[in-house]
């Protein structure tokens, strides 16, 4: 398994990363993902029905279980049950244990983790990267995501299609590839209520 290659950024409200490279028009979920996807649909509605705050038609869904170099982040139709798009996302560099296919997380500063659980998409902001969005964590595993600076961004160095290689990470932040991030963007920007994104394993 190749290391990423990491830009020393100071500012600790990115991430950052290197070497990557792809998405699948196949609009199916992994079979080995589906129950815990399903699992984790009822818990977000549950959420988004409970709170009118909360977007009740779109959930974002990362089963951080799949590899980088496959189709892990999935758009999900709340109200009509049914996957619309799904893309890559790279994961943080600290969440790696050097053992293939088991990654290690952490709602710790500095630990450069990935935090599962389920966040709100804040507002928007330019930053190294361009156009990201502030994310707020919901669960107490990961409820420092806005002290540690994890957002959603684009990264130019993750691919669109999938690859047999594992991608780029990230300094705990989801990273999407350029173009998914359009599809992304424009879904998040036209909702207005918070869109709720989940990370699971």
């Amino acid at each position: 398994m190749r290391k990423a290659f990491f830009f020393l950024i100071f500012i600790g409200v990115f991430c950052s990363s290197l070497n990557c490279m792809n998405k699948k028009d196949n609009k199916t979920f992994p079979k080995t993902s589906k129950e815990k996807l399903e699992s984790q649909i009822i818990e977000v509605k549950k959420l988004v029905n409970g709170n009118s705050k909360y977007n009740a038609e779109i959930g974002f869904f990362i089963d951080m279980k799949i590899a980088s170099g496959k189709n892990r982040f999935f758009i999900y139709d709340l109200k009509n049950n049914k996957l619309l798009d799904k893309g890559l996302v790279g994961h943080g560099s600290g969440s790696e244990t050097g053992i293939p296919g088991k990654l290690k997380f952490s709602n710790t500063k500095n630990s450069l983790c990935t935090s599962l659980g389920k966040y709100s998409i804040g507002y928007s902001y330019k930053g190294i990267f361009g156009k990201a969005y502030k994310l707020y964590g919901l669960d107490k595993t990961n409820s420092n995501a806005f002290d540690r600076n994890i957002v959603l961004h684009k990264y130019f160095d993750i691919p669109f299609e999938e690859q047999e290689n594992e991608i780029c990470n990230s300094y705990g932040c989801p990273m999407v590839n350029e173009r998914f991030f359009g599809v992304l963007e424009k879904i998040i920007d036209n909702s207005k209520k918070k869109i709720i994104l989940t990370i699971y394993y």
